[in-house]
């Protein structure tokens, strides 16, 4: 996809979703605090940290985009990789943030004997729209950002994905508490320091795939084996070694060694590994970085 094209369609995708976490993060709020709900207001609090990670996709994508130049020969891609590792940092303080709050007031509850308030109507309602809204955002975020292959967008994504779960389980504990009676108002906290696990799960995840790009990690061994099926598919090539991958931002490289027949020409060989690279290319992108050195058979 043309870098232009990704870059618009990322910043669209982006802004949507930073208007929508802005009105849903000030009605949860005011909706818990009105409705008395410990839940509604972690849940608020996680829809203010998805605002910050929109402000990063739009900063990082914009530089991401930008050509290769003297001191970035293979462009800035990693730029949208460290956005990830940022926005799963994030996600993991918000995580901890919401288990260590509910967990106070859980052990507040059921062990020094604490009253909690049971959550009013409009708390519950504030989590159903909530679930509606930040699923659809959602989906229609991670469509546009297996699109346009960025990761930073597919992040983003996730992150409006855990405010469904926050959300679903805040639902669950104000039902609970409202439905129930007075003495199950402690599901109210309880929903809200277990949904903290399933975010934290999900920073890490985010957190570890980028980290692995930002350190040079290979490509899985199935992808590997792949271009290794490619490059030898063509007749002419032997001996293939000293195989080199690696991600950078969106775009994959290789590096890769083969030998051929000590007597053929340069152009012959140089023409060969023209076929070999747009095959890859093929598969893995048109803006694939790849180096194919080539050798005699001795």
């Amino acid at each position: 996809m043309d870098a232009d094209l990704r870059k618009k369609e990322a910043f669209k995708i982006t802004w949507l979703g930073f208007i929508a976490n802005v009105s849903l993060a000030l009605f949860k709020l005011v909706a818990g605090i009105v409705g008395r709900s410990g839940a509604m207001i972690a849940d608020a609090v996680h829809s203010v940290s998805d605002l910050v990670t929109d402000v990063i996709v739009l900063i990082f994508v914009k530089i991401a985009a930008k050509p290769s130049d003297e001191e970035h020969r293979y462009g800035h891609g990693k730029f949208e990789t460290f956005a990830t590792v940022v926005i799963a940092i994030i996600l993991f303080a918000v995580g901890v943030g919401m288990l260590v709050t509910g967990v106070r007031k859980v052990h507040a509850c059921l062990v020094l004997d604490e009253e909690i308030g049971q959550p009013a109507m409009i708390a519950l309602w504030a989590a159903v729209i909530s679930i509606l809204a930040k699923e659809a955002l959602y989906r229609y975020t991670m469509i546009v950002g297996k699109r346009i292959d960025s990761q930073a967008v597919v992040a983003n994504a996730w992150h409006h994905r855990s405010d469904v779960f926050s959300s679903i389980a805040t639902l669950a504990g104000i039902s609970g508490a409202i439905f129930l009676g007075a003495k199950f108002a402690v599901l109210d906290p309880l929903a809200a320091a277990l949904v903290s696990v399933f975010i934290i799960k999900v920073s890490i995840d985010l957190c570890t795939g980028s980290v692995n790009e930002l350190v040079e990690k290979s490509l899985p061994k199935k992808e590997e084996q792949e271009i290794i099926a490619i490059i030898t598919s063509i007749p002419e090539f032997h001996q293939l070694h000293n195989l080199r991958t690696r991600k950078v931002g969106n775009r994959t490289a290789i590096e890769v060694h083969v030998r051929v027949d000590k007597n053929m020409t340069v152009e012959s060989s140089h023409a060969l590994t023209c076929v070999a690279e747009k095959k890859l290319r093929e598969r893995f992108g048109e803006q694939t970085f790849i180096s194919i050195h080539v050798e005699p058979i001795k």
